[in-house]
C-alpha cells in the first residue's frame, strides 16, 4: 500500500457511497480520514438530511463489522457495553456482550439518551476497551464510533459533555443539498418513502481491516515539517486566546488536527503535509472542542466563525 493505493480506495470509495447517496463529498472524505486516523465522527444535521444513510452505506464499503444503536432516554449502559448474567444452570456469571463490540459502531442520535449511558462510550473512544465489573475487553484497532444527532430539536436530548466531544476527530455538518442534488435524491429514491434497502444497490467493499492498517502506517510516516507543527500548535493555542471564547482547544486536539494532515495530504497525493491541509480541517476538528464566552452567541458568534477567523489570522508558514 502507497499514497497512489490510498488514493485509489478514495475513488473507489466515493463511487459505491456514491450510488446511494448524492454528493456529501465533503462528509465521505471526513470519514475516510477519520477512519484512517483511528478516529470518531459526529455527523449533525436536521433530520432527512441522510446522516444515518450515509453511515450505513460507509459502513457497507468497508469490510468491518457493523451494529447500530437507537439512543432513547431509557437506554442504559449495559444496553451499550452489555453485562455478565448469573447463569442458575452453571452457577457461574456469563458476560452478554452489547452491540459496542463491533467495529464500527452506529451511535444514532446520540444526544437523546441520558449522560450517564453516553458516558459508556467514553473509555471505548479513547482506549478501545471496555469494563465490565472490573475486567477489561478489547474492541480492537479497527473500532470506530459514527454518531448522530439532531441540532434543531431541544425537547428530550441531553447535550454531549466535553470531554465525549473532544474524543470526536470531526464534527461533520450535513447541510441541505443543492436544488440538483436534491432533485436527483427525488429521482434516485422518489419511489419509496422508506429508508432505501442497501442490498438493492450492490455496493461493494473497498476495503478491509488489513489494508485499512496498511494505509494507516502509510500515513503515519508523512513528513509534517517543523513549521507545520508549529503553526497547528499556534492555531490550538490561539483558541484559548480568543476573546469570544471561554474554553479552547486541548492538547489533543493539537495531535488530531497534525494526524488528520497528514492523512489529507495523502488523499492529495502527497507525502508532505503543507498548510492548506490544516485549514481545510482546522474547522472539523476545532469548533465541538471550543465553548463561547458568555455573551458570545448573542452578538451572531458561533464556534465555527471563531476558528475561521483564527486559522485567517495565524501566520501560516511559507
Amino acid at each position: 500500500m502507497d499514497v497512489a493505493g490510498i488514493r485509489e480506495v478514495y475513488a473507489k470509495l466515493k463511487e459505491q457511497v456514491h450510488k446511494v447517496v448524492v454528493g456529501q463529498d465533503r462528509a465521505i472524505e471526513l470519514m475516510l480520514l477519520s477512519l484512517l486516523c483511528e478516529g470518531h465522527i459526529l455527523l449533525e444535521g436536521v433530520p432527512g438530511t441522510a446522516k444515518t444513510l450515509l453511515a450505513r452505506c460507509f459502513a457497507a464499503c468497508i469490510s468491518l463489522d457493523f451494529n447500530r444503536v437507537q439512543f432513547t432516554p431509557d437506554l442504559m449502559p449495559g444496553d451499550v457495553i452489555g453485562t455478565n448474567l448469573f447463569d442458575f444452570r452453571t452457577n457461574e456469571f456469563h458476560l452478554t456482550k452489547g452491540p459496542i463490540f463491533t467495529q464500527l459502531l452506529l451511535a444514532d442520535e446520540i444526544n437523546r439518551t441520558p449522560p450517564k449511558t453516553q458516558a459508556a462510550l467514553l473509555q471505548a473512544m479513547q482506549e478501545r476497551i471496555v469494563t465490565i465489573d472490573g475486567a477489561t475487553h478489547d474492541l480492537g484497532a479497527g473500532f470506530m464510533v459514527i454518531a448522530t444527532q439532531n441540532p434543531i430539536e431541544q425537547e428530550g436530548t441531553y447535550p454531549l459533555p466535553e470531554a465525549q466531544l473532544d474524543r470526536f476527530l470531526f464534527k461533520i455538518v450535513i447541510n441541505y443539498p443543492t436544488r440538483e442534488q436534491e432533485r436527483e435524491v427525488v429521482l434516485l429514491h422518489g419511489h419509496r418513502t422508506a429508508m432505501p434497502r442497501l442490498e438493492d444497490y450492490a455496493l461493494e467493499p473497498v476495503a478491509d481491516l488489513v489494508a485499512i492498517t496498511r494505509m494507516r502506517r502509510v500515513i503515519e510516516g508523512i513528513r509534517l515539517g517543523p513549521e507545520l507543527v508549529d503553526y497547528v500548535v499556534d492555531i490550538v493555542r490561539a483558541t484559548r486566546e480568543h476573546a469570544s471564547l471561554q474554553f479552547g482547544a486541548s492538547p489533543r486536539a493539537a495531535n488530531m488536527l497534525a494526524t488528520a494532515a497528514r492523512a489529507r495530504a495523502v488523499l492529495d497525493g502527497r507525502e508532505f503535509v503543507i498548510p492548506d491541509d490544516v485549514k481545510a480541517l482546522a474547522g472539523a476538528v476545532l469548533r465541538h472542542r471550543v465553548l463561547l464566552a458568555p455573551g458570545a452567541e448573542l452578538e451572531g458568534t458561533s464556534p465555527a466563525k471563531v476558528v475561521k477567523q483564527i486559522v485567517d489570522t495565524v501566520p501560516a508558514p511559507r
